[in-house]
């Protein structure tokens, strides 16, 4: 037997893809874009400092969002009500279902966000990056504009 082709092994080096900042209490890291699956999911790491926001409540009719815990305490909302999970916790959220997540706990919590199909997610958190660094204000349509471009619709929670 030959040994496959060579580049169908794709490798994404934490010390190429480091974490990088979310705000005052948030990072991530951008383990594999869906840009570069070619479009069928996309992979991030996410940390949250201690008693912290995350994500408010929110839906995506396009894709699916997956979390699995790996350290610290995560509270996601789902079903109307947040629940805490713990490392090795996993969360399915299919297109059209209502979740957010925060930090509730006293350590930071890590997860990983899976998101199917591989949407051009980053994109998201990099203009949210951009207004934080410029200080720009969006007035309430234009967030909801701004929402409405990465298929994110905000719920009451």
């Amino acid at each position: 037997m030959s040994h496959p082709d060579p580049s169908l092994f794709d490798v994404r080096t934490v010390a190429d893809h480091p974490l990088i900042s979310n705000g005052p209490t948030s990072s991530l890291r951008l383990v594999v874009p869906g840009s570069a699956t070619a479009g069928r999911y996309g992979l991030f790491e996410y940390r949250v400092a201690p008693h912290s926001p995350g994500a408010a409540p929110h839906v995506h009719s396009t894709f699916s969002e997956s979390f699995y815990v790996l350290s610290g305490r995560l509270t996601v909302y789902h079903g109307g009500d947040w629940q805490p999970y713990v490392p090795g916790d996993y969360a399915l959220v299919h297109e059209g279902g209502a979740h957010g997540f925060r930090n509730d706990g006293d350590e930071e919590a890590a997860f990983l966000i899976l998101f199917a199909p591989g949407i051009a997610r980053e994109q998201f958190f990099f203009e949210m990056a951009e207004l934080r660094r410029s200080g720009r204000t969006l007035s309430p349509e234009e967030m909801t504009a701004f929402y409405a471009r990465h298929d994110q619709v905000m719920v009451d929670g």
